[in-house]
Order: structure tokens, then C-alpha cells, then sequence
């Protein structure tokens, strides 16, 4: 009986899946990216890419793998213990003339055999697309002079990487070549160092701009305000004396740059090529599909953590690998804590049910909210709130179009949210509102949930999040029926030369196409496993 339930739920949510195909971005994709960055990068530059690190969980368990995200969008490499030098022109090494080199891990069958294939030099140059690749034991050596470039471009790096003692070309050993090789001076500090670049390379105009980011960079480092160049600039009284600093501050400067190549990444990062919109709609759709199961299954008795699993199930019925981030599902109070990943609640009982989650398909991830009655009807209190936390929504969506910022969205839906909370007489003065509404309205999102972006005007093929939310937790200063209501509404807007297109529409999100789907039957209600204290027996 149980084997023919579990086909009969495999049978329903195929009406939805299709064969999973192999839609991962192409090698073509990456090369093209890897262009758009060379195009870029100051003359005489040489950019350097580090593979994520491996994450240990405890022990000699490992975290599973998640490579760096700017490290995929130009390589398509999924294993870890890898460099990516791209220069800006190209390269000779022993006769070769190199655009871009990438390091691998070699082959290994004994490690294979227990951790998984790994593409090796053929692999990486037939899967890949690469030209010139090497073994990562190769990089310590390879002849690439870094004291000849002009700019040195790198991303900070990870101070927290672990030295495994059996591998000589780990992460860990590769930074510490790279260091060598580049010459890193044994006091470097990287954020004094940016600081100095930033301060020496502005323009004279910008001087109220630079005292903003002193200003905010000295309060926050103790380091830094010792500094006396620092000190000197933020107390000099004329440019003449600002210019005398800064021709100080350049001359200590090297050729190692790591304010470049963030600022390159982030805005090629920000507008989604086709392929991308492509991979990012599956995600979304997917993470709306699980919404809607959920909303179909939902029932009082039922488990925050049975919830997450019900939306979980959906991703990888559809072939996503991951959670694009650890999934949020809060009843009730635990609603009102905006990152809520325990998800232990053991009945939802007749609290809203607030649902933040987001499949992660190839790389790329989805980020979808929903708020719904854990009984299916939602009390008057829920739907005033929930009413508010809509229209906020409606408003933000309408002002996310081509030219505007990202702090339009919000403002609008702040303003929504002032109005809406000042006339049930929970609020009672507009600058108070942070108290029940304490987040941005939007992020960028693709292959971060809170993805890379410039935050200038909006492009198009710019995405986004629109996600507005109130939450009134126990003991705020309004009249208690409202207290444990969380509501927040999120959906993922593609930004266009035509207007804002949800992605996410899905999934319903007014509160009576909420209620309508939660009367629908579901394939779970039929699901029912032994009670735990008969198993066994």
C-alpha cells in the first residue's frame, strides 16, 4: 500500500517535471565571460580566481562542495584546489601565448574512487573548453612573473582555509605560492591598502565622497585610525594639502590591487545574459511549484521541519541540486525572526506559516516567499496585515523598472507599509516604522541568493527581489492580537525595457488566491508513513 502512495506522489508532480536535459551553461559561456573581463582589467594586469575552499562539518565529514561563484561564471569548474590567471595581454610561457591559464587537481583513482571523478588536464580542456591547463602542483613553479605586471588583480583572500598536511597543492598552499609569487609584503594589510588606492586614485571633486568611506573606515578598524597618512588626510584643512596625501599614499602603493577586479565582477554580474534568465527561471518555477504544494498539503498537525521537506522534495524532483541557502520556515512568533533556520516547531497549529526558500539549479538560485494560514483561512488580523504586506509588494514591483535604483522598490513599499500600520493603530509615528518593517526591500539575485551588483541605475535583464514584510513580534507596543504575526511576500523580478516581469507568479499571493489553492486536494494527503514508536517492533 505505502509503494503504491509513493507512486502515485511520484506520478502527480511529474504532471509538473520534465526530463531533466543538459542545460548547463557552455563552455562558450564561460570563455565569453572570461573576455568580458579581460576587456576590462587596466593594461600590463594579470587577474587571479581561487576555487571556494572545502568546508569541514565535523570531523572527516566535509560540507558538500560549493564552488566560488565568480569562479564558476568564468570556468564552469565544479571541484575545488584550482587557480584561474586571466591576463589582459596574452601571455607567453615557454613559447606559448596564453589569454588565460587554469590549474586542476590531477587524476587520482584511489581519491576518485571514495570523493568523486575529477576532470584532470584532458577533462578540463574537453568538458571546459580550456586551451592552457595545468596541474595545480604546477603553479607554485609556472612561469608567470608578477613583479612585471603593473596591477597585480585579486579578491581578498581566504584567511581561514585549512593546511591539509597530505596535499601539497591544496587551497591553503596555493594562496601561500600566490603570496610568494606576488611579492605580498610580510605586513600587507589589504584594507589600508585599498584604502590608499581608493583615497590616491580619486578625483578632486569626489572629496566629500572619500571623507564618507575615511570616516566609516576609521570608526569601524582601530588599525586603520592609527594610521597617520590616514589621519593626516581626514583632518587636512585644503586640497593642496589632500594632494600632497594622496602622491604619499601612491607611492606606497604595489602592484597588488584587490578593489579592480570586485568592481569588474560585480558589474558583469548584475546583467543576466540569456542563458542565465534561462537557468534562473527554472529555479524560480520551481520554487514556486513548491509553494503550491505546500500550500495544497498544509494542515495544523503539520511540522516546520515537514514543511521544509515538502518544498525540498519538490527541488529535487525537478533536478535542483541544492537549497540556494538554508531554508526558512517559521509559524507564528518564529516568523518574526528574519533568517529563522531552526524550522523545529512541532505544529503549525493556526499561525501564519511564513515560507522563504529558493531551489538552486545549476548554480543559479531562487529566493521565494510566501505567507499562508496554517488552517487554510486566514483570521481577520492575518489578512490585514497580510493586505498591507501585498500592496507594499504591488507597489514595489511597479517601481522596479529600467532607471531606477534600488532603493526605489523600497521606498515605495515603505510607504505603503506606513499608511497601512498608522491606520490599524499600530503605528504611531512614520520614523518608527524599522520597529515592524526592519529589512530592504530588494537584493540582486543569480548565482548568490544575495548576488553581485554595482547598485546603479536598474538595466535590463537586472533581477531582483521584492520582498516587503511586517512582523510584530510579542510584547511590541500595539495591541496584543497582533502579536506573532510575520508576513512577508518575495518574489523574483526580472527587470526589462518593457517593464518588471514576476518570474514567481506561480506561486498565488493574494491572500484569496492563497486560500482557494489551500482548498485543493493534495497527492499528500494520502501520504501517511507508521508512527514512529511502532517502527522496529
Amino acid at each position: 500500500m505505502l509503494r503504491s502512495i509513493l507512486l502515485t506522489i511520484v506520478a502527480v508532480f511529474s504532471l509538473h517535471a520534465q526530463e531533466v536535459s543538459n542545460d548547463y551553461l557552455t563552455p562558450a559561456f564561460h570563455e565569453g565571460r572570461r573576455q568580458a573581463v579581460r576587456s576590462q582589467m587596466p593594461p600590463n594586469s594579470v587577474a587571479v580566481f581561487f576555487a571556494n575552499p572545502v568546508r569541514n562539518r565535523a570531523n572527516d565529514v566535509n560540507f558538500h562542495y560549493h564552488q566560488d561563484p565568480n569562479f564558476y561564471y568564468l570556468t564552469g569548474l565544479k571541484e575545488p584546489h584550482a587557480v584561474l590567471l586571466i591576463y589582459k595581454e596574452a601571455e607567453v610561457v615557454d613559447g606559448v601565448a596564453m589569454d588565460d591559464v587554469l590549474f586542476v587537481q590531477q587524476r587520482d583513482p584511489l581519491r576518485e574512487q571514495w570523493d568523486g571523478y575529477r576532470l584532470g588536464i584532458a577533462g578540463a580542456k574537453e568538458k571546459l573548453g580550456f586551451s592552457n591547463v595545468f596541474f595545480n602542483t604546477e603553479f607554485a613553479e609556472f612561469k608567470t612573473d608578477f613583479d612585471r605586471f603593473d596591477q597585480v588583480l585579486f579578491f581578498d583572500l581566504n584567511n581561514d582555509v585549512r593546511d591539509d598536511a597530505r596535499n601539497d597543492a591544496d587551497l591553503f598552499s596555493l594562496i601561500n605560492s600566490f603570496r610568494k609569487k606576488a611579492n605580498f609584503p610580510a605586513d600587507f594589510n589589504l584594507e589600508k591598502t585599498s584604502l590608499y588606492r581608493y583615497i590616491a586614485t580619486s578625483e578632486a571633486q569626489s572629496s566629500a565622497n572619500v571623507a564618507q568611506v575615511l570616516t566609516r573606515s576609521l570608526r569601524a578598524n582601530k588599525d586603520l585610525a592609527d594610521d597617520e597618512l590616514l589621519t593626516a588626510y581626514q583632518s587636512a584643512i585644503n586640497e593642496r594639502q589632500r594632494t600632497e596625501l594622496k602622491q604619499q599614499m601612491f607611492a606606497q602603493l604595489t602592484n597588488l590591487n584587490s578593489q579592480t577586479l570586485p568592481m569588474i565582477m560585480d558589474g558583469l554580474r548584475e546583467i543576466k545574459l540569456p542563458e542565465e534568465v534561462a537557468l534562473l527561471k527554472k529555479a524560480i518555477y520551481i520554487s514556486a511549484v513548491g509553494q503550491v504544494e505546500v500550500m495544497k498539503a498544509m494542515h495544523p498537525n503539520m511540522s516546520e521541519r515537514e514543511i521544509q521537506g515538502i518544498h525540498e522534495f519538490v527541488f529535487k524532483k525537478y533536478g535542483a541540486e541544492y537549497e540556494g541557502y538554508p531554508s526558512i520556515v517559521g509559524g507564528g512568533h518564529n516568523g518574526c525572526v528574519l533568517h529563522y533556520i531552526t524550522n523545529d516547531k512541532p505544529t503549525v497549529g493556526t499561525d501564519l506559516v511564513l515560507m522563504d526558500l529558493g531551489a538552486e539549479y545549476h548554480n543559479y538560485t531562487a529566493d521565494v516567499t510566501r505567507t499562508i494560514p496554517a488552517d487554510g483561512t486566514f483570521s481577520a488580523e492575518q489578512r490585514a496585515i497580510y493586505d498591507i504586506v501585498y500592496e507594499a509588494q504591488e507597489a514595489g514591483i511597479a517601481a522596479s523598472v529600467v532607471g531606477a535604483s534600488m532603493r526605489t522598490p523600497h521606498y515605495a513599499s515603505v510607504e505603503v507599509i506606513v499608511t497601512g500600520l498608522m491606520a490599524l493603530g499600530i503605528l504611531h509615528d512614520a520614523s518608527d516604522v524599522r520597529k515592524f518593517f526592519p529589512h530592504g526591500t530588494s537584493h540582486y539575485l543569480g548565482l548568490d541568493v544575495h548576488d553581485a551588483g554595482t547598485y546603479s541605475p536598474f538595466q535590463h535583464n537586472t533581477l531582483i527581489t521584492v520582498e516587503p514584510g511586517i512582523y510584530i513580534p510579542e510584547d511590541s507596543p500595539c495591541d496584543p492580537k497582533w502579536w506573532g504575526i510575520a508576513v512577508r511576500i518575495e518574489d523574483d523580478i526580472l527587470i526589462t525595457n518593457d517593464g518588471p516581469i514576476n518570474l514567481s507568479a506561480y506561486a498565488p499571493r493574494t491572500a484569496d488566491g492563497i486560500e482557494a489553492m489551500m482548498r485543493e486536494t493534495s497527492v499528500l494527503d494520502a501520504f501517511v508513513l507508521p508512527e514512529l514508536d511502532s517502527l522496529g517492533q
